[in-house]
């Protein structure tokens, strides 16, 4: 296997980056820029030489040996000085190496995997945490990576490993008197799994919106002060605002975090009747998109009603506080009145939602599971039929485990892991 090498820190001037070695030959790379290595898990102070022997840098440097690094394997990492020149006349003499190349996107980490250092949930976990942009998000990807969806799994398939076994046992037997019914412990062991996996499966539409950002739809009438909302929730002049009705024909988006959470505002048009064909194209999206967003803050004047069907959850607030002292809920993008309450209401909801986030993130982790039970409930169907189906269920579950394999990576994914890999960076 080929050793490879590549800059593991961020691209580009910096106070300190990192070079990381992985591979056969990471130990004699190693020696050949610093002279000797330090005591592997400590960090040693080095200096670096080139071929010839002229100063490259001063590093600090520690060492990782096969089964105890990253990758699995040996694995030595260069801290060194966050200079470009430093960094490019460091991977130049690594390249110069016979039986080292510089690594592809990912390969580090799938190197991890394939030395069955992560498993492939981790892995996507991993990749999930370095994209985390809120603290909701790292808290949610830290628990994929720390394993718990692999623990998770790790039951279910121990669950219906006895389940076949049971079965299996009474097929092998069947010649002969079996004085137990094994039935009634399969059809319990069957349940708790497949309780279990539903409850995961209904909780990963809220784990991908926690992922990539739960939708939060301003609407209201034209000219209402929806645009300006925006801007004040932003910080910023995100969109157009001025005191003709109908300015906002597109919807407008905008990206932050709210009290930890990923949140995309969007800032919608006026909701009205019109006879402008371009505004009533504007009004159309805009109660496409308020439609499916997870929530929707209606942004009303006194004596407004909400244009849509207000659902469980939907927020009400009065707008121009600083003009008008109308409604319970009032807030001024101006003035900034209730604008913080308005905040708290929003994430209030939206981290109420988050709660039934379960360890499942992905897509494919849900198509995974539901493939799974799909398998145990024809599986339960058999089991009724009584011993004559048993043949015919405990197939039905070595299928249903082999679907939950495929969550770790274990059976089934090869045509998955280019993709998975290459979200990663070079060094990672």
């Amino acid at each position: 296997m080929d050793t490879i090498f590549a800059l593991a820190s961020a691209q580009g001037k910096a106070g300190v980056s990192v070079i990381r070695i992985s591979g056969p030959q990471a130990f004699a790379a190693g020696r050949l820029l610093c002279g000797t290595l330090p005591r592997l898990r400590q960090a040693g102070l080095r200096l670096l030489r080139d071929g010839a022997g002229v100063r490259i840098d001063e590093a600090l440097v520690l060492c990782f040996a096969e089964g105890a690094s990253f990758t699995g394997e040996d694995v030595v990492e260069l801290q060194v000085h966050g200079s470009v020149a430093v960094v490019r006349k460091i991977l130049a003499e690594l390249g110069g190496v016979d039986g080292l190349r510089l690594a592809e996107a990912g390969e580090f980490t799938r190197r991890a995997f394939e030395n069955e250092c992560l498993d492939l949930a981790q892995t996507e976990g991993l990749a999930d945490l370095i994209d985390a942009e809120t603290e909701a998000q790292r808290r949610q990807a830290l628990r994929v990576l720390s394993g718990d969806l692999g623990k998770l799994v790790a039951r279910w398939r121990e669950d219906l490993v006895r389940a076949a076994a049971l079965l299996e046992a009474t097929i092998d037997f069947a010649d002969e008197e079996v004085p137990v019914d094994v039935s009634p412990e399969v059809d319990a062991l069957l349940a708790g799994v497949e309780t279990s996996i539903t409850r995961q499966v209904e909780g990963v539409a809220v784990s991908e919106r926690i992922r990539s950002g739960f939708e939060v739809a301003i609407v209201g009438k034209p000219n209402v002060g929806k645009s300006t909302l925006l801007n004040a929730l932003a910080g910023r002049e995100a969109a157009i605002t001025s005191e003709i009705a109908g300015t906002t024909r597109d919807v407008i988006e905008v990206r932050m975090d709210l009290r930890g959470l990923p949140v995309t505002l969007l800032d919608t048009a006026g909701l009205r009747e019109t006879e402008d064909r371009i505004e009533a194209l504007g009004v159309a999206l805009a109660r496409g998109r308020a439609e499916t967003a997870d929530l929707r803050l209606f942004l009303l004047a006194p004596g407004d009603t909400p244009e849509l069907e207000v659902r469980p959850g939907d927020i009400l607030a009065y707008s121009k506080a600083d003009l008008h002292k109308v409604g319970d809920h009032r807030v001024s993008a101006i003035s900034g009145e209730g604008l913080d309450h308005l905040v708290d209401r929003v994430a209030s909801v939206l981290t109420e939602r988050s709660a039934e986030a379960g360890l499942a993130t992905h897509l494919r982790h849900r198509q995974g599971m539901e493939r799974s039970l799909s398998h145990l409930s024809t599986a339960k169907v058999w089991v009724r039929n009584g011993p004559d189906g048993y043949d015919i269920a405990a197939e039905e579950l070595r299928i249903a485990i082999r679907a939950l394999s495929s969550l770790l990576g274990r059976v089934d994914v090869e045509d998955l892991l280019d993709e998975i890999f290459s979200r990663f960076c070079v060094g990672k």
